[in-house]
């Protein structure tokens, strides 16, 4: 098992661009993956799912692409639909989360294990 990895909130910060560009990527992948498993569900009936069943595995890979490089950075991304992420951190000698969400200049906000988004506080 390999120890966690703690941000300081200038790591998390110089993480942003590279986060601004893969989460649209990511969020694109996973509603691709939603819309062509409709597709599919509809047309094994009709070929087997043949061409649906294409786009759906391209959408998967790019959806694992991105899913494995937040989880070897060690970033947690909580709402793939928002942009919502958590780099684990340490405030006070307290485990903690600085929060950022895609559309937000900086990470600006931090919250406990427990409270989650609802309990943000500013930094």
């Amino acid at each position: 098992m390999t120890e966690e990895r703690l941000f300081t909130l200038e790591e998390a910060n110089a993480e942003l661009d590279e986060l601004r560009a893969r989460l649209p990527r990511l969020r694109e992948a996973r509603q691709r993956m939603i819309d062509t498993s409709e597709r599919i569900t509809s047309a094994v009936d009709i070929d087997g799912g043949g061409v649906e069943g294409s786009d759906w595995f391209r959408a998967h890979e790019s959806l694992k692409a991105e899913l494995l490089w937040l989880a070897d950075q060690g970033i947690l991304i909580r709402d793939p639909d928002t942009g919502l992420i958590d780099f684990p951190a340490e405030r006070d000698g307290k485990r903690v989360f600085l929060c950022w969400r895609l559309g937000e200049d900086r990470v600006g906000w931090y919250h406990d294990e427990q409270t989650g988004f609802a309990g943000r506080q500013p930094l």
